[in-house]
């Protein structure tokens, strides 16, 4: 399962200021890059409903040539929700109460849905309008790869991979994720994180994978082809890596499985299949081997069954 938060989070920590270039121009014209920082995470709880919840990116900034500062708040939504609107100025509300400065608030969805985002949350009556509150959205399923492929921007580079991409495309615009990376001369670990960003969101099917690598093999420019196939193969070597662990952690919970029924076996001349049938659903290897002493242990299968459940 995909910890869509975390990666976006990453992202956007590491590369705040190119994402504000990139999506946010009219406010970098006006933002004072040396001043940003990045403030603890907020935490808001709903008196009435009893949940928590967490504001996703808040960064202090400085209006340029000024001495004054203001906040933006970008929320990341990898679901639609209803009410998000709601939510939004709930927080601009408390973020602004609390640190007594403008807020600038921003949605980032990446769901795949092109319905359109409301960007507003609004209370009347018929008499007036009480609150018109808006904010910012950036919905990547609305916006077209091919308007940012040629823009030399890390942020870019890892959120083309959610934009709009039509299925006969998706091999060709990893491919160009990875050409436009191999072009920013970053740092091995700002590599890894966006190229772990892009192979994430554009994990390729067997047949998208071989037209991925002809387009590859096809670039003119050997150094180019050359990075572009030291990514590939270091993530070939990463999940050859995840693969041999858990299959070592396969191997090991399926002897586990047989060290019990051979236990059982041994010691009362059978192992229902009751027992077979619950052991084959357990993955937990602390509680197969929990499993394997009370086997060696108990005085009737009955008892290990109690134990079982």
């Amino acid at each position: 399962m995909i910890d869509h938060d975390r990666l976006f989070k990453e992202l956007l920590q590491t590369f705040f200021w190119e994402f504000v270039e990139a999506f946010l121009p009219e406010v970098a014209a006006y933002l004072d890059r040396a001043s940003l920082a990045f403030l603890d995470k907020e935490v808001f709880t709903d008196v009435t409903a009893g949940e928590r919840h967490q504001v996703d990116l808040v960064v202090r900034g400085k209006f340029q040539s000024q001495d004054s500062f203001f906040l933006v708040h970008v929320e990341h939504q990898a679901q639609p929700q209803v009410e998000f609107g709601r939510r939004m100025f709930c927080y601009f509300a408390r973020l602004h109460e609390k640190y007594d400065l403008p807020v600038y608030p921003v949605a980032l969805f990446s769901h795949h849905s092109k319905q359109t985002q409301p960007g507003s949350y609004a209370i009347r009556f018929p008499d007036r309008r009480v609150l018109d509150f808006r904010y910012r959205v950036i919905q990547l399923a609305r916006l077209s790869w091919r308007s940012f492929v040629r823009r030399p921007n890390p942020a870019v580079c890892a959120l083309m991979a959610r934009m709009n991409i039509a299925p006969a495309d998706r091999p060709r615009v990893k491919l160009e994720c990875l050409r436009l990376l191999t072009t920013l001369r970053l740092d091995p670990a700002r590599v890894r994180l966006i190229s772990g960003f892009v192979d994430t969101y554009l994990r390729l099917n067997a047949q998208e994978e071989l037209r991925f690598r002809a387009r590859a093999d096809k670039l003119t420019d050997a150094d180019e082809r050359r990075d572009v196939m030291e990514i590939v193969t270091s993530w070939m070597e990463e999940g050859l890596q995840q693969g041999l662990q858990q299959g070592l952690q396969q191997g090991l919970q399926q002897r586990a499985r047989e060290d019990i029924r051979d236990v059982l076996e041994a010691r009362f001349g059978n192992a229902p299949a009751q027992v077979a049938e619950a052991l084959s659903q357990m993955k937990d290897l602390a509680k197969l081997k929990a499993l394997l002493r009370q086997a060696s242990t108990v005085g009737t299968v009955a008892q290990f069954l109690r134990h079982l459940r």
